[in-house]
């Protein structure tokens, strides 16, 4: 199996937000500029030549670096053999995001925008150290459109601390009027290492958590937003094609500090310390993977996806039967495992509690 895919980690801010455990450092330009010539010699020294479906450029936030220095990394794509890519993501803070920066992006082919809302609430936006307003996502959202950005994701971060169910409403409502192609959605968690965490902020009772979910899910339905993986919702035809790599447990690369790739059967992460990335010591962990660990992978990420994992596709590139390898039966039985077109799939009103399913299944 050929890897067609590349994430690529960018892990400076402008500003922490309090609730992010990803690998990131505030914005500093000198640094920056390191990091991107080593990230550089990471790429020259790893990929292979192979041919490129999908780019996706993650952070941190890529929209903190200078229009000169996105340039430069957006120049480093073009070591990649992409004469047959179809999707290109770049992740972008809306505040960010201006005519210069979008024209530039356009230049180099990034044909897919992922914007990092979170929220509308000031209250919400406040406890998450961030900042922004309705009227000015909605004008760079019609300034990205006039560029011809016609693929456009946002996230939204739901379940935080006190929040209420009006709240959420009111959340969706203001999502649902700017119209973009996908919706990523999360809930909150606090983790280690975060300023909630130091703050000791306790998340919202379990139950209201799980009526968000399923709130989310049927008001998104109802404006024709498909539900296909277990955080993400898409227009028809707007599924994100480079997270399906992950989901189909296809193999990537991932460049950068903190970034994880899947090569030839070996899993690897890279260093989070950016001294450690700057001074060359990159890789943290690899493991080659036996083939009852490719299977795990197959299941764990592949039940993620609303329509679930296709029977006769995992015995073709396994040679076994998926019920002669996990012990399904006692979920089938009980109902929180379906089968359905020839897909092994979690039945939706299981899939708040997914993990527990699949802790009984690996």
């Amino acid at each position: 199996m050929m890897p067609s895919s590349i994430y690529i980690h960018i892990p400076f801010c402008k500003n922490i937000c309090s609730y992010c455990d990803f690998c990131k450092v505030l914005y500093n330009s000198e640094w920056a500029q390191v990091y991107l010539k080593k990230l550089e010699m990471e790429i020259k020294e790893n990929y292979m030549g192979e041919e490129i479906r999908t780019i996706y450029i993650g952070g941190g936030t890529p929209s903190a670096l200078s229009l000169k220095e996105v340039e430069y990394l957006l120049n480093l794509t073009n070591l990649f053999h992409k004469d047959n890519l179809e999707e290109f993501t770049f992740e972008c803070n809306i505040e960010d995001i201006k005519e210069d920066l979008l024209l530039l992006l356009k230049k180099y082919g990034v044909n897919r925008l992922s914007i990092g809302i979170e929220s509308f609430d000031p209250d919400n936006l406040k406890l998450m150290h961030r900042n922004l307003n309705y009227d000015e996502v909605k004008e760079k959202i019609a300034l990205a459109r006039s560029l011809g950005f016609d693929n456009i994701n946002l996230d939204l971060i739901y379940a935080l601390p006190h929040e209420k169910m009006k709240t959420l409403k009111n959340d969706l409502k203001y999502l649902l009027s700017l119209k973009v192609e996908h919706i990523s959605t999360y809930s909150l968690m606090i983790e280690d290492n975060t300023y909630l965490k130091y703050q000791k902020v306790y998340s919202i009772p379990e139950e209201l958590d799980e009526e968000m979910y399923f709130y989310i899910g049927d008001v998104l339905k109802k404006y024709g937003y498909k539900h296909y993986e277990v955080s993400n919702f898409a227009l028809p035809g707007y599924e994100s094609k480079h997270n399906l790599v992950y989901w189909y447990n296809e193999e990537y690369y991932g460049f950068g500090c903190g970034a994880s790739g899947y090569i030839s059967g070996v899993r690897y992460d890279n260093t989070r310390s950016l001294s450690n990335y700057l001074k060359g010591d990159i890789r943290l962990n690899k493991e080659l993977l036996a083939k009852e660990d490719i299977m795990e992978y197959e299941l764990i990420l592949g039940l993620r996806l609303l329509k679930g994992i296709n029977i006769r596709h995992f015995y073709e590139k396994f040679g076994v039967n998926i019920q002669d390898v996990f012990n399904i039966k006692p979920s089938l039985k009980n109902k929180e495992l379906l089968y359905e077109d020839g897909y092994l799939k979690i039945n939706p009103d299981y899939i708040y509690v997914m993990n527990e399913i699949l802790r009984k299944l690996v």
